[in-house]
This record gives C-alpha cells, structure tokens and sequence, in this order.
C-alpha cells in the first residue's frame, strides 16, 4: 500500500475510534435522526381529520336535518350540534370549534323556491386549516343538495329530466391522502443535513479547540487525508440515516417507494457528500465549537426545514425567498426524494439535479481544501 492509502487508512480508523468513543457524536448521529423520525412520521401533520364544526340548527324540518346529514358521516368533520347562534359564537371565540355552519329557520320554504342558502364562518386563524374544512363543509353540504334535487326530480312527473355529470376523482402520487407521505421523505433530507453538516462541523471544530489538528500538522499526513479521513466515518453514519429511514417509511408508516433504491441511494450519497463537505468549510473557518453549531444551525439544518419545499410549496412564497430557496443544495436534493417516492424514475429531472448535486460536492471539496490548512493562522 502506499504512503497515501496507509497514512488514509490509519487517520480513518481513528476517526471511527474517536467517533464510537463519544457518546455525544452517537447521540447526535443515531439518536436524533430515530427522534426526528418518531417526531415528524406520529406526531406531525398536515392533515386535518375531526374537526370541531358547530352546526347551528334554527329550522328544526327534516329537510334541514338531511342537508346536514353529509357533516355527520364526514370523517374530517366532527358536528357540535347547538340551537343557538350565540351558543357557537361564544365556543368560536373560545377556540373550541373551528367554523359554524347555520341552517336558517327559513331553509326548508327556500330550498322549495329553489334558492336556499346556508351560512358557513370558519375560524381563520390557520389560513391552511380553514380552506380546508371550508372546502370539505361545502362538498358534504353540496352532496346533500344533489341527493335532495334529484329526489325532488323522480318526484315531479311533469318534470323535465335533466343531465347529470358524473366526476371520478383520483389523485396522483399521494393515493392515501395523507401528509405522512409527504413528510416522510422530506425527512431524508433532514437528517442527511443533521449528521452531514451539522454533526461534521462541531466535531472538526471541537479538534480544532483541543488541539488535535495542530497535533497532525506536524506529521507526514497531507491536508487532503485529513479532510478525506473525516468524511468517511461521518459519510458511513449519514448513510446508517438514510437506512433508518427507508426502513420506516417501509415499516412504520407504510410510503411507497415507486422509483429505484439505486437512484435513492445514489442521490442521497451525492447530497450527503455536498454536506459534509460544507461541515468541513464551517469548522475550517469558525474553529469554535459554538459559533460552528450556530452557523451550522442557520445556514443549513434551518434552510433545509424552511426553504427547501419540506413544508411549503416554492411556488407559493415570494420570489426573493424562492431566489434563495433555489440557492441551496437541500432543495433539489428534496425535489429528487420525493419525486422518486411518490412519482418514480422521472430521469431527466433525476439527471439534472443530480447534475447540480454533483457541482456542489464538487465546489465545496475544493473549498474545504483551500481553507483547511496546515498553518495555525
């Protein structure tokens, strides 16, 4: 072996040494990504299921109660059934229902002039959450309009048959519905951000402070060795990360995985590398264990949660912040995984962020290169 590859294999196996003999960096490697996983795949969501609506019933008819029956069966809505508008005011204030629905006293003389109407006032505090129970209030509201219109249609004899459309609705790469499937992968990015960047930069910057680095400067060992026997022990651990998460969003929150496990991998192993390596450039020019965990914390782990499309869409939020959104690695690496999750081998959207995944490695090695020197200056 030469003098590259034994000096390479010796730094190696002691990062992975000095990796296993902190308990602090398993923590952050192992630990926290099962958390995280835990945390976002049960306790968070998009979705909204049981919502509290009140329903304020001020004509008593059956035909008012079959206009509402459609809330009742609704798996999104929860009805609080009341008398009194000033009743479900006073739980709207109070946060305990989120919207009203009012049947006026009038609604079955109206609806048989053919012109009913019923008031619906939804709390809009989330904006999110209340187009979403508006929109579901006022489908199981319309369905019961229609099941009324077409009674009253095969009752009239004179009446005149009229056409009826109807809409078949199915829904692309999301079949279940939910936002576990929309989260789950994003989760991915997450982490391999956490362990990649986030993980290498207080490490490298803990050695700085204890003098570890200035200890190797004065060996043989080139800074190229250095900066590639940090990235292997971390690389090996971001991709233990990415088996956690594969194997729950398997097994515990049942995502399917439509495109293949090698261009999962493969993207994944480009972005890890893209992340690790901006570690690197952080503790090379922080050296302080906690300006390296805070700038670590705002310029990646925080981008990659906000601006990268995990939780909002690009497309809605305003161009300066969609400017910056692109700017950063964690986005396209974010478009890759969901893409391959939910939709599958969609190639040429793989071949080019790939393509930029690659740039970034690319430029960022090299810039972690020309900033980890071996001078104490």
């Amino acid at each position: 072996m030469s003098g590259f590859g034994t000096r390479l294999v010796s730094l190696t196996r002691k990062e992975f040494r000095q990796l296993l003999r902190d308990r602090s960096n398993l923590a952050i490697g192992i630990l926290l990504p099962m958390v995280l996983i835990l945390i976002f795949g049960y306790g968070m969501s998009l979705d909204v299921k049981n919502a509290p609506v009140a329903v304020v019933l001020e004509d008593s008819s059956p035909t008012a109660h079959e206009a509402i029956a459609g809330l009742q069966l609704s798996p999104t809505i929860a009805p609080v059934l009341l008398s009194s508008m000033h009743d479900a005011e006073k739980l709207m204030r109070e946060r305990k229902v989120d919207g009203i629905v009012r049947v006026p006293a009038d609604f079955s003389r109206a609806l048989a002039a053919g012109n009913a109407r019923v008031q619906l006032i939804v709390h809009g505090a989330d904006a999110g959450r209340a187009t979403i129970i508006q929109a579901y209030v006022s489908g199981a509201l319309g369905q019961s309009a229609v099941r009324q219109a077409d009674r009253g249609g095969a009752a009239g004899a004179a009446a005149p048959s009229a056409g009826r459309v109807t809409v078949e609705q199915r829904m692309w790469f999301n079949a279940a519905n939910t936002s576990t499937w929309y989260l789950v992968p994003g989760l991915i990015v997450l982490i391999m951000t956490l362990i990649g960047a986030f993980l290498t930069a207080l490490v490298m910057a803990r050695e700085w402070e204890r003098g570890t680095l200035e200890a190797l400067f004065v060996t043989p060992v080139r800074p190229v060795e250095i900066l590639l026997a940090k990235i292997i022990p971390y690389f090996a651990v971001g991709m233990l990360g990415l088996a956690l998460c594969l194997l729950a969003a398997r097994f515990l929150f049942a995502v399917p995985m439509y495109g293949s496990l090698f261009a999962v991998v493969l993207s994944s192993m480009l972005y890890l590398i893209v992340a690790v390596s901006l570690g690197l450039v952080i503790s090379s020019v922080t050296r302080n264990q906690f300006l390296a965990s805070q700038v670590a914390l705002i310029a990646t782990f925080m981008p990659s949660m906000m601006l990268s499309g995990f939780l909002f869409d690009l497309r809605n939020v305003p161009t300066a912040v969609r400017v910056i959104g692109h700017v950063l690695p964690a986005t396209y690496f974010m478009d890759l995984i969901k893409t391959l999750f939910l939709a599958g081998d969609v190639w040429p959207l793989i071949w080019r962020n790939c393509a930029v995944l690659v740039a970034y490695a690319v430029g960022l090695l090299l810039l972690a290169r020309m900033v980890t020197r071996k001078s104490l200056d």
